[in-house]
């Protein structure tokens, strides 16, 4: 079971918000046919003939009546870096208990530590239209709090950002990205994809140069879902403000709501054809759902790099 919004709240500080996220996953997939994904058994590899039979971890054994052997770092060396969306139309909620950017974080703290817990060096990039901060891949446990204090610091200021404008036209903040990693990593970039139209090439053309530098990519596409998409907002007229331009429009939803969806839907399925030709994965992240589908999504790239 993943723990909800208003249980993670009542919990200080964010290293144990996410290891709780991860025991509720791990949790649940012993419940589930993915039961082989648990972290529980993140360093251990199943045995292989030839293996050194002193190196069977006879504990493991005894949970799975299966042979399992211990890994070494040299054999769990995965480069991963997590990128991480703020500008301002993260800060958006409607529905959700939390913001698309504290869900966001949320999930970004859960991975670090689940990285961590498999022996991988992780990195940190937060952006908007370019790199505000950046912390290099590493997988000690100090590296991990000092991941975590950052991204506690983004929580804390939220409601003083809140009322910043600051635009998404992440193109420059990736291309920047891709030039900075100078060894091959798995890039998971979390974002809402809420830029112009135009900058819609611009974007794929920076996810294609990360590809170019042979990094791997996983972008989550952060929204609520109830909102952003679907526009299921009650009868009435509504002023929608944008959090980036500070521009107003008066609308009535249920005028524009089949419209406005296909539309949606429409640039959604072109911009998943062109991660798809840029061999990008993608997947989308409702904010009032629990993490654990895309924990799941992760833990399937990082098994087929592996």
């Amino acid at each position: 079971m993943i723990l909800q919004s208003d249980l993670l709240n009542q919990l200080a500080p964010l290293e144990l918000k996410a290891r709780k996220i991860i025991e509720g996953f791990v949790s649940g997939l012993h419940r589930s046919p993915y039961h082989g994904f648990s972290v529980e058994f993140a360093e251990h590899r199943p045995y292989n003939q030839g293996d050194d039979f002193k190196h069977i971890d006879w504990k493991v054994y005894g949970k799975s009546e299966r042979f399992y052997v211990k890994q070494y770092e040299a054999e769990t060396n995965l480069r991963a870096h997590i990128a991480l969306d703020t500008s301002s139309s993260m800060y958006f909620k409607h529905f959700a208990d939390w913001s698309k950017l504290r869900y966001a974080i949320h999930f970004a703290s859960a991975l670090a530590y689940m990285m961590n817990r498999q022996r991988d060096a992780t990195g940190l990039t937060l952006f908007d239209e370019k790199i505000q901060f950046q912390l290099p891949p590493k997988s000690t446990q100090s590296h991990l709090r000092l991941l975590f204090r950052h991204l506690e610091k983004e929580l804390k200021q939220e409601k003083e950002k809140s009322k910043e404008q600051r635009v998404s036209a992440s193109a420059d903040a990736l291309h920047s990205l891709a030039e900075s990693l100078k060894r091959r990593s798995l890039v998971v970039i979390l974002t809402d994809l809420f830029e112009n139209r135009e900058n819609h090439e611009a974007l794929i053309s920076a996810l294609r140069h990360l590809r170019h530098q042979k990094h791997e990519v996983l972008l989550f596409n952060v929204l609520e879902h109830q909102s952003e998409r679907e526009l299921d907002f009650s009868d009435g007229k509504f002023l929608f403000e944008d959090m980036e331009t500070g521009s107003e429009i008066e609308v009535v939803p249920s005028q524009i709501k089949e419209d406005y969806k296909k539309k949606v839907a429409e640039y959604t399925h072109e911009f998943k054809i062109a991660c798809s030709k840029a061999l990008v994965d993608f997947e989308e992240i409702d904010t009032q759902k629990p993490f654990d589908l895309a924990l799941l999504a992760y833990l399937n790239k990082r098994k087929r790099l592996m």
